[in-house]
């Protein structure tokens, strides 16, 4: 998934969450709904999220420099993972602080069609914003399943935003049932629940978040059918006896580190062996342009093994 499409899908939501915040606000301050409250607290939380999400990728575009010389990829990671604490934290945190207060006590929501109004009016935005995010999203994931897709996918932009329009239509339904629910039979003990749900709701949309950027900051692997496809391609090679390890780590979304070691043929001069590491090197590049370090050990599979054993022992 390229930079501009995920600008695209941010700042689609940036542009919805803001207009659903304020729409929000006023509504609740006229009608006194918790569930209401909480909503809007959810869309302006989102709509710093968005703005993080784009200082994330920003940032991350930043060139290698001598404190940096791996580059800045990781700071989208960092910034989606900062995203899921501030979800969390506010979001949830003050759904359930307004839930509790409600529940402790009531008090009746007035002027409940304006509420109707604007969280039918927000629900229409979520859903363009959501659609979006769903697009761009299925372009990356291809014939994979959405869990699977997302636990491969190395781009947090775009299923952080899905997630999050996905958590707003389902906070957005919850505060509706809860303020038709209180209006229906005169309670406002719904409207606190309704508050609740959404903080659960949000509670369970920041650890999975949360979850997924763990392991990106940790760093992961390139997806296995391109290890894959690199191994194939080194072992090809004219001279290359074996391939004692091939190690990848995502630096960032599109921003690949290779580590190898290869052993090559005993008959090869030394001369003759910095040509095809430079030809390999080229391939590779070539070939997977996600790629953008390549470091190749000439080493003998003995001695390679033996090093593993030798690491182990002092560990």
């Amino acid at each position: 998934m390229g930079y501009q499409s995920s600008k695209k899908v941010i700042y689609a939501a940036l542009l919805g969450n803001t207009l659903i915040a304020v729409s929000k606000f006023v509504a609740s301050f006229f009608t006194g709904s918790a569930a209401m409250l909480s909503e809007a607290v959810h869309s302006v939380v989102d709509t710093g999220n968005q703005g993080l999400l784009l200082y994330g990728l920003k940032k991350s575009q930043k060139p290698a420099d001598d404190q940096h010389p791996f580059g800045y990829g990781m700071e989208l990671y960092f910034w989606t993972f900062v995203v899921a604490i501030l979800i969390f934290g506010l979001g949830a945190g003050i759904s359930f602080y307004e839930g509790f207060s409600r529940l402790h006590k009531p008090e009746p929501v007035t002027n409940p069609i304006v509420n109707y109004i604007v969280l039918l009016i927000a629900f229409a935005f979520e859903m363009g914003a959501w659609w979006i995010a769903v697009k761009e999203f299925a372009t990356e994931k291809g014939t994979k399943g959405l869990l699977e897709a997302v636990r491969s996918s190395k781009n947090p932009t775009i299923f952080t935003v899905l997630f999050e329009d996905t958590a707003a239509m389902l906070g957005l339904l919850v505060a509706f049932l809860g303020i038709l629910l209180g209006d229906i039979y005169h309670n406002p003990i719904f409207d606190g629940v309704a508050s609740l749900l959404i903080g659960i709701i949000l509670s369970l949309t920041a650890g999975l978040l949360a979850y997924e950027c763990k392991g990106l900051l940790i760093g992961e692997s390139a997806a296995g059918t391109i290890v894959n496809e690199i191994g194939r391609v080194i072992s090809a090679q004219e001279g290359v006896l074996s391939v004692n390890e091939l190690l990848t780590m995502h630096m960032g979304p599109q921003d690949v580190l290779l580590n190898l070691s290869i052993d090559f043929t005993d008959d090869l001069t030394s001369d003759e062996v910095e040509a095809i590491i430079s030809e390999l090197e080229c391939e590779i590049k070539e070939k997977f342009p996600e790629v953008k370090r390549v470091f190749i050990e000439a080493q003998s599979r003995a001695g390679h093994n033996y090093d593993k054993g030798s690491s182990e022992i002092v560990t």
